[in-house]
This record gives structure tokens, C-alpha cells and sequence, in this order.
């Protein structure tokens, strides 16, 4: 067994509404939210600026209410942040006076774990994003890619059952998110926990996801978001973008994204 492998857990999402305002004069954002996803599964969620994707991870990160629905983790109802949801948004969000290491170290230190823990923990991510070298750096000293790394390796220290990333390639260039993506597939099946992972990229989505959520409706489209359509991508974990197969998944993807409600 691999010494990256960590707790994962399941979700279920049923019936999730969330309303911005007060009832009959706000927005009413997403509805009719249902998603089972498996411990261990790499779920992608897709969909136009505004279709809700966002708002889905945010109340799975506790960050805000639902209201409407259940939303739960291991069986556990989501109530408020916890360390066993960890996020990854695309704003690094690393203390720059603090070292890789310590940036690291953080979590694992702030749980009050023993410092042998705090070290096999810290010492074992950095390896797992390809950092060792750089364990003593400051952010400042590291490139936007290598800063994603970190940022990574930290939430995974937190030892969470399920990692939330919020676009957190989108403010790379093109090669070094193409060498994250590779490198965030090898680190789930390494640790086999539960990744939510919301993209505006078709192709990222398929490349990486066993399941790609699409999501479409929206305030600019007068109805709520919801989910259009569940497509499992049925290719090996390696995977060439180039392949006749992938681009079908890419096509019909977008086909759905881009798709106008028959209501609307």
C-alpha cells in the first residue's frame, strides 16, 4: 500500500436548492440538486459562468447554507466548514512568510498532532507533489505552478476524506496546467480519497474525471441551475487527449454545455 493512501468518504446530495434573498424577490441560484458520489471517485462538475457550479461546492465546503435539501459527507449532514473537507481554490492562499514546510506543517500542527506525525505527514505530501527539494523555499521563491503544489500538499496533510478544488488551474499558463493535471491524477490514485472538482475546461474534465456533472441553467438563463446530464467517461486512467475517443466525450460535452433549456 502506497504511504499517500488516506481516509476517503462518500457524498449524497439530494434535493439542494440555494436561494440568494428573501423568498419571491431573490435569486434562486440552484435547484433540484441530486448527486451520489462514491467514496474515492473523481467527480468534475462543468457548466457556463453562472449555472451554480460554484454555489454546489461552496455549501459542500460548509462555506454557506443550503436552502434546501441535505447535502452529507460519510453520512455526516454538512453544517459548517471541517477538516475533513479539504478545498483547493484557485488563489493559492499560502502564508508567504512561512516556508513549504511550514506552510505544510500548518494544519497538522494546528490539530495538535505529536511532531512526529506533524513530520511524516508534512514530509510525505511534499514528496507527493515533487517538492522535497524545495521544502525550505518561501512562495515568493516558487513559480505559480509549483505554489499550487503546496497549496495541495497542504490540504491533503489535513488527511480529508474528500478535496474540493475550485478551478485551481486556471490562472496557469497551458503547459503548466497540463503538467498539474497529470500530476493531480497520479496523486488521486495514490491516495484514493474523493475529489469534487469544478472547471470551466471540458478537456481538463476529461481528462481527469471518472464522471463529468453538467450543469446548465442559471440567472442569465432565467431558471435555475441544475444538473443537465451525468457522463461517465469510460477511458483508461491514461489518457491522450489527441484520441478519437476523448474527443467524442469533449464533443458531446460541450454539446450539453451549451444547450438552451427547452423552457427557457
Amino acid at each position: 500500500m502506497s504511504d499517500t493512501t488516506i481516509n476517503t468518504a462518500e457524498v449524497d446530495i439530494s434535493g439542494l436548492s440555494k436561494r440568494y434573498g428573501p423568498e419571491g424577490a431573490g435569486v434562486q441560484a440552484v435547484a433540484d440538486v441530486d448527486l451520489h458520489i462514491a467514496s474515492g471517485e473523481f467527480v468534475a462538475i462543468v457548466g457556463a459562468s453562472g449555472c451554480g457550479k460554484s454555489t454546489v461546492l461552496r455549501i459542500l465546503a460548509g462555506f454557506e447554507p443550503a436552502t434546501g435539501g441535505t447535502v452529507t459527507v460519510g453520512g455526516a449532514p454538512i453544517t459548517a466548514p471541517g477538516p475533513e473537507r479539504g478545498v483547493v481554490f484557485q488563489d493559492y492562499g499560502l502564508f508567504p512568510w512561512l516556508t513549504v514546510h511550514e506552510n505544510v506543517a500548518y494544519g497538522p500542527r494546528r490539530r495538535r498532532l505529536s511532531r512526529a506525525r506533524v513530520r511524516e505527514l508534512t514530509e510525505r505530501f511534499i514528496r507527493t507533489v515533487g517538492l522535497t527539494r524545495f521544502a525550505d523555499k518561501y512562495p515568493g521563491q516558487l513559480s505559480g505552478g509549483m505554489q499550487q503544489r503546496v497549496a495541495i500538499a497542504r490540504v491533503l496533510a489535513n488527511e480529508p476524506t474528500v478535496l474540493l478544488m475550485d478551478e485551481p488551474f486556471g490562472a496557469l499558463d497551458a503547459l503548466t496546467r497540463s503538467d498539474l493535471q497529470t500530476e493531480l491524477k497520479r496523486i488521486h490514485i495514490e491516495t484514493k480519497t474523493t475529489v469534487v472538482f469544478v472547471t470551466h475546461s471540458i478537456e481538463e474534465a476529461v481528462f481527469l474525471a471518472d464522471r463529468v456533472v453538467v450543469m446548465t441553467g442559471g440567472a442569465s438563463h432565467g431558471v435555475p441551475g441544475h444538473i443537465s446530464r451525468v457522463v461517465t467517461i469510460d477511458l483508461p486512467a491514461e489518457r491522450d487527449i489527441t484520441s478519437p475517443d476523448f474527443n467524442e466525450y469533449k464533443r458531446e460535452i460541450s454539446d450539453l454545455v451549451h444547450a438552451v433549456a427547452d423552457h427557457v
